[in-house]
């Protein structure tokens, strides 16, 4: 591919059409029509002398020779925006949809803290929020979300993050149920009541159930709920338990009757993470919107930080 045969705005495209490896979604992001996109992809092969994108299933997926010019390309453009690209970014006059998933614990507690920050110092950029779900994390590309916040065990592979605390299980119930009595509870305790499971967000108990199984018990979840306030509604008018972190439990009961305990073994800490692809490690938009979300996520009343 020869320099003095190639219009430069077409590595742009390039660059673009590997990364998202969609047609649609690279015209979308180019601000071009998906015809225009398709001729540029026909230009680019035929300059490369190499299909670059070719189809796998529905899917587009890139070539041996695609996936060299990539590592290369990102080098490139890197370079040129750091020489064309240097006005310093102004959040006031930022204009995007910034798609924030998380559990709805999150959402309630947290968000709204950030968004107060948002309308008055980016107040072009519209918030949207999505209900994370374990598998968005295998789909992260594609996903269509720029900043996650989900507990994992350990320190998620081909995603960028950052750590933000880590806890420990507990058990929450109502204050009057038949258990508050008790200075501790035992691994008969736990599985002689019904427990709730909040679906949403990331995976909150399953160290509790291998560690009730290695003792020989086996809790039964009475009631699935995708969100924390139909859980503790649950809780409130019935003799549910439910395991949740510790700085969940703690701050649910100080906003209703509710009473929380130590398990009666030890479990593996809940880690938590903020999450977002690679691609945007370097945009500085990006990086503005991930710098408030993780203080918030660290220092608000609500969070893991202030247990």
């Amino acid at each position: 591919m020869m320099l003095n045969n190639l219009n430069l705005n077409l590595l742009r495209s390039l660059h673009v059409l590997l990364e998202e490896c969609h047609v649609s979604r690279a015209a979308e992001r180019l601000h071009l029509t998906q015809s225009a996109v398709s001729r540029q992809l026909a230009q680019l092969r035929e300059l490369c002398a190499d299909p670059l994108l070719v189809r796998a299933g529905n899917r587009l997926v890139p070539t041996p020779r695609a996936i060299a010019i990539q590592t290369k390309l990102n080098i490139l453009l890197g370079e040129f925006d750091q020489i064309l690209n240097e006005k310093p970014f102004d959040p006031q006059t930022w204009q995007q949809e910034f798609v924030i998933s998380s559990s709805d614990y999150v959402a309630q507690y947290i968000i709204p803290d950030v968004a107060c920050v948002i309308t008055q110092q980016a107040p072009l950029v519209n918030l949207a929020y999505r209900l994370w779900q374990p598998e968005f994390l295998d789909q992260f590309h594609e996903s269509g979300i720029h900043l996650a916040s989900t507990m994992l065990a350990d320190k998620p592979a081909n995603v960028t993050s950052i750590k933000i605390g880590q806890d420990k299980s507990f058990c929450l119930m109502r204050k009057d149920h038949p258990l508050n009595q008790k200075r501790s509870l035992s691994c008969e305790d736990l599985v002689r009541y019904p427990h709730v499971k909040v679906t949403g967000g990331g995976d909150k108990d399953t160290n509790v159930d291998l560690a009730l199984r290695s003792e020989g018990f086996t809790r039964r979840i009475g009631l699935k709920v995708p969100f924390f306030s139909a859980a503790v509604n649950a809780l409130l008018s019935g003799d549910y338990l439910m395991v949740v972190p510790e700085h969940i439990a703690i701050n649910l009961a100080k906003n209703a009757d509710l009473i929380h305990y130590s398990l009666p073994f030890d479990t593996p800490f809940q880690q938590y993470w903020l999450l977002w692809h690679p691609k945007y490690d370097n945009d500085k938009a990006h990086q503005w919107m991930r710098s408030q979300l993780l203080y918030a996520l660290q220092t608000s009343s609500y969070s893991i930080g202030m247990i």
